[in-house]
């Protein structure tokens, strides 16, 4: 994943978070008190989501290049003995000869 996806993701969801503790504001029916403590709570929940889903993504961006690791350490594994089983076929053949 790129990080300016994610960047862009995470800003529309903090932009998204304002205008809905705006409209919750001017649109309120309950007092100022009440209202300040229930976008307070959805402030703490969005944080939480946010600071949730970072964690998914960093762990699973972990898990990617871990198993890209593996790949590749199988891969030179494969070349390495390619490179040698020609080596051993030119020796054969230059015997031979």
């Amino acid at each position: 994943m790129s990080e300016n996806n994610v960047g862009s993701k995470v800003s529309i969801f903090l932009v998204g978070l304002g205008i809905g503790a705006l409209v919750g504001i001017l649109f309120a029916p309950k007092s100022g008190e009440e209202t300040r403590d229930y976008l307070s709570s959805k402030a703490d929940e969005g944080r939480d989501y946010a600071q949730r889903k970072a964690r998914e993504l960093r762990e699973r961006a972990e898990d990617l290049i871990e198993r890209s690791k593996e790949i590749m350490a199988r891969q030179k594994e494969g070349v390495t003995a390619a490179v040698e089983a020609g080596k051993d076929a030119y020796k054969r053949e230059a015997k031979a000869s």
